[in-house]
């Protein structure tokens, strides 16, 4: 198996290691570090900077979520970019939520992807959390973009633009390491296929405080239920220091907690936000 781990060695040094899944616990009774993650960052079109490993090196999402892990003592990760050995009906059953940092239509066999959408995510109430090029992923495959609610359709703002991105719920606690507003320098997605009747909008871009100006929302964070399974996105994350920014990471770990039910958080659709921020962004961009 593909798949590496980070282990804490004394207080924050951290060592990659190679484990094999069929070797991992299977945590029934949870307790501190015992949730595990899955993260994918294999990549079938473009191949970003934030998932490209180096002389046998975790790539820098993968460090960061590994450090998160350790740090919080609440789950630990493992990280795969071969998903033909590693994402199987019976590996799966290793995982509490599966990570998306991926591109294009990934090798997963098409029984493999039923099981993980409509059995292991929707029914037996497991996670998913995709980060940036997520939504970059099975253009075609209408489960997939269902389940994750959009898919990417360009990215007008690119990797050098600052930004400012508008909170909406400062409750959820996702995006309430943000406060009521930021700026960020990254690429920006925006999305087809996005379906606001389905999903609750945590943060969207504040298009009349951003320089390139378009008439139409651009969601940048939002979660869903998803039968007894949970979902979030987060559009943030191509550019490699975003991942070192501890309020994305914090963002990322309010997150885990929401998705593992530890923490509240309402993920109730919100599609009058997204009808508000359309026609802001419609005024804003003339």
């Amino acid at each position: 198996m593909k798949i590496h781990l980070l282990a804490a060695l004394g207080l924050m040094a951290l060592l990659p290691i190679v484990s094999m899944a069929e070797d991992a616990p299977q945590t029934t009774a949870k307790k501190e570090g015992g949730y595990r993650i899955l993260m994918v960052t294999q990549s079938q079109g473009f191949k970003h900077g934030s998932v490209s490993r180096k002389d046998g090196q975790l790539a820098p999402a993968e460090q960061a979520l590994t450090e998160i892990g350790i740090k919080s003592n609440l789950f630990r990760v493992d990280c795969t970019q071969d998903v033909a050995k590693d994402f199987t009906k019976e590996n799966l059953q290793n995982y509490d939520i599966v990570f998306f940092y991926t591109t294009g239509d990934l090798p997963i066999p098409e029984e493999t992807r039923d099981y993980f959408f409509n059995e292991w995510l929707k029914q037996k109430g497991h996670g998913f959390i995709g980060a940036h090029s997520a939504a970059d992923t099975y253009h075609n495959y209408k489960p997939y973009w269902d389940m994750i609610g959009g898919t990417f359709n360009g990215h007008p703002w690119n990797a050098g633009d600052r930004v400012t991105i508008s909170v909406h719920d400062q409750k959820h606690p996702a995006s309430k390491p943000w406060g009521e507003e930021f700026e960020i320098q990254d690429e920006i997605y925006q999305f087809k296929n996005w379906q606001p009747e389905k999903v609750r909008v945590l943060m969207s871009l504040n298009m009349a405080k951003t320089k390139l100006k378009k008439p139409y929302h651009v969601p940048i964070l939002w979660v869903k239920n998803y039968g007894d399974g949970k979902v979030m996105h987060m559009s943030l994350g191509h550019n490699e220091s975003v991942w070192n920014n501890d309020t994305y990471r914090e963002s990322l770990l309010g997150g885990i907690r929401w998705v593992l039910n530890l923490d509240e958080g309402d993920a109730t659709p919100n599609p009058d936000i997204s009808a508000a921020q359309e026609e802001k962004a419609k005024a804003d961009a003339q």
